[in-house]
């Protein structure tokens, strides 16, 4: 398989189209997590969420509700893998989804109209929202010695209007399927993917070499040194995309050609999450697998 884009600006979107800021888009989403056919527990975990700005009202003298929202909603997504065979991977990837809820409540600047450098800081802050979950685990490993080396891959994805960020750590993916391709976002943080993108091993023996190192992971939050390298990238999206976040529990056993094709032949994003995560468990079910797919839709007034 080639190798995603490793330029941080993707621009997915083809000459002629209106700006992002002009094209608002709904979005339907649907996210599910199996525990596969051999583990004994599931260490996926997976979040939707979407943000708004709101004005809760306290006391008015004038009859209206309670809350107001701004029109503009902030979409994210996030999948992510308790590492296999290290203490707590469930724990990990638990501890991992909540400090990225506690980033986008508490810390995260908004930036609910992304121009010029705005968007530079969107990719800055995600990135320091894996850096700060990694530290959530290594501050629960010095109280709890016992789960030393608890670590996690993380995926995160967040979209404002056609913006598309999109941040990293291990091997879970992100794509964008678009015009009946199937596109990888992100880079596999693994041995084998390593030794290719520093011309190691040619790409002919990649899959070769997947089958026999691919598991192992070279970057992730948490694990048994503090620091995590966290990947980012930008896209814009376009009416009719679809998003698709997955743990390596589906990406292992299912090609990316009958992942496109579900995609493609099923519309509804709770219908497509059923049929990947069955197609994995057809397979073997060797893993747990976890889905998120979005799907982008031009916004009916």
């Amino acid at each position: 398989m080639p190798l995603p884009p490793t330029d941080p600006e993707i621009n997915l979107s083809p000459p002629g189209q209106p700006d992002p800021e002009s094209q608002p888009m709904s979005v339907r989403s649907f996210g599910m997590t199996d525990r596969g056919l051999v583990r004994e527990s599931n260490e996926d975990q997976f979040l939707i969420a979407v943000l708004t700005k709101a004005l809760e009202i306290q006391q008015s003298s004038l009859p209206q509700a309670q809350a107001k929202y701004a029109d503009d909603k902030g979409h994210i997504f996030v999948v992510a893998d308790g590492i296999g065979g290290s203490p707590a991977g469930e724990e990990a990837s638990a501890l991992a989804v909540k400090s990225i809820e506690d980033f986008l409540v508490n810390t995260l600047k908004w930036f609910f109209q992304l121009r010029g450098p705005d968007k530079e800081n969107v990719v800055a802050e995600f990135q320091d929202a894996l850096r700060r979950a990694d530290a959530s685990i290594f501050r629960e490993v010095a109280q709890h010695p016992e789960l030393n080396g608890m670590g996690t891959t993380l995926t995160l994805a967040y979209s404002l209007g056609a913006n598309l960020f999109v941040a990293n750590a291990g091997d879970s993916r992100c794509y964008l399927f678009r015009d009946g391709k199937l596109v990888q976002l992100t880079c596999d943080h693994t041995l084998a993917q390593d030794m290719l993108r520093k011309g190691m091993v040619p790409l002919a023996q990649l899959d070769r070499l997947d089958r026999r190192i691919g598991h192992l992971i070279t970057n992730a939050i948490g694990g048994y040194t503090p620091g995590v390298w966290a990947e980012a990238h930008k896209a814009t999206l376009n009416p009719g995309d679809v998003l698709l976040l997955a743990t390596d529990g589906l990406t292992s056993d299912v090609p990316d050609e009958r992942i496109a094709d579900t995609l493609r032949d099923e519309p509804d994003p709770k219908l497509a999450c059923e049929r990947l995560v069955a197609q994995s468990l057809e397979q073997g079910g060797r893993d747990n697998v976890t889905v998120i797919v979005a799907r982008y839709e031009t916004f009916a007034e």
